[in-house]
C-alpha cells in the first residue's frame, strides 16, 4: 500500500513539479492537474485523500473546482494561492476548503497541514493521531496503513478509503447509495455490484490477517442490512476475543 494520495492543480508546471517532487520524497502517491477540467477528471479517476488547489487556473475558477468535489465528497481541500485578498479566503472556505496557505510558504509548513487535515477527516471516532480503531483492526489515516493484531494488511485505495468510512461510522447503518458516493463518487450511485465485491475483498483480507485462535468471523464485524446496506460493530458488540 502506498502513503496518502494527493491531488495537486497548479497550472505553473514549474512550481507544481517541484511541489509533487517534494511530497513524493515524504511518501505520498502524487496526481498532478493543471486546470479545472482535468482536476475534476483526475478526482474522478482516482478519488485522492486530500486535494492541494490553486484558485488560479486558466479555464475556471478553483472555488468551481471545491464545489463539485463537495457535492459528493467530504475529502480535505487545502487551497494555494498567490490571492491574498481576505475575501478570497472567504469564499474559498465557504465553498467548503478546510484550509488555505498564501503562496511562497514553506513546505515543510504545507505537509503539516496535510498531515492535520487527514487526522481530522477521519472522524470523531479518531484518536489524536488519526487512527480508527476496532478490536485489532487500526487505520492509520495519516501513514495510509491497516493493521489487524499488530499485522500489516494490504488494501487498494478505495478498499481503504470504503474501510475508513465505515470504520468512522461505527454502529450505524450506511446505505449503499451513501458508501458508492463516497468512496467511488456520484457516477456509481447505483453500482452495487461494485460494493458487494469490495466489501467482501476487505471481509477476506481482514479476515485472514486474524489470529489463528479467533474463532471470531469477520463476517460477524461487517454486517449486511438486506437491502439497505451495511452496519459495522461498534465496540459494544464485537465478535472479537
Amino acid at each position: 500500500m502506498t502513503g496518502p494520495s494527493l491531488l495537486i492543480v497548479e497550472d505553473e508546471e514549474p512550481a507544481r513539479h517541484a511541489l509533487a517532487e517534494y511530497l513524493e520524497r515524504r511518501g505520498y502517491e502524487v496526481h498532478q492537474a493543471d486546470t479545472a477540467q482535468e482536476a475534476i477528471r483526475q478526482w474522478d479517476a482516482h478519488r485522492a485523500d486530500a486535494v492541494l488547489l490553486d484558485l488560479g487556473l486558466p479555464d475556471l475558477d478553483g472555488v468551481d473546482v471545491i464545489r463539485r468535489i463537495r457535492r459528493e465528497a467530504v475529502t480535505p481541500i487545502i487551497i494555494l494561492s498567490a490571492r491574498g485578498d481576505e475575501r478570497d479566503k472567504i469564499s474559498g472556505l465557504e465553498a467548503g476548503a478546510d484550509d488555505y496557505l498564501t503562496k511562497p510558504f514553506a513546505l515543510d509548513e504545507l505537509n503539516a497541514r496535510i498531515r492535520a487535515v487527514l487526522r481530522r477527516a477521519s472522524g470523531a471516532s479518531a484518536d489524536a493521531a488519526g487512527c480508527l480503531r476496532l478490536g485489532p483492526i487500526e487505520l492509520d489515516a495519516v501513514r495510509h496503513e491497516v493493521r489487524v493484531a499488530g499485522e500489516l494488511v494490504r488494501l487498494t485505495p478505495r478498499e481503504f478509503e470504503l474501510l475508513k468510512v465505515m470504520l468512522a461510522n461505527q454502529g450505524r447503518v450506511l446505505t449503499r447509495a451513501r458508501l458508492l458516493r463516497a468512496v467511488w463518487g456520484l457516477a456509481y450511485a447505483d453500482e452495487s455490484s461494485y460494493l458487494h465485491v469490495y466489501v467482501n475483498r476487505l471481509r477476506r483480507k481482514l479476515s485472514a490477517a486474524l489470529p489463528a485462535d479467533n474463532a471470531a468471523s469477520l463476517a460477524e464485524l461487517i454486517e449486511t442490512e438486506p437491502g439497505i446496506g451495511y452496519r459495522i460493530a461498534d465496540h459494544e458488540s464485537l465478535p472479537f476475543r
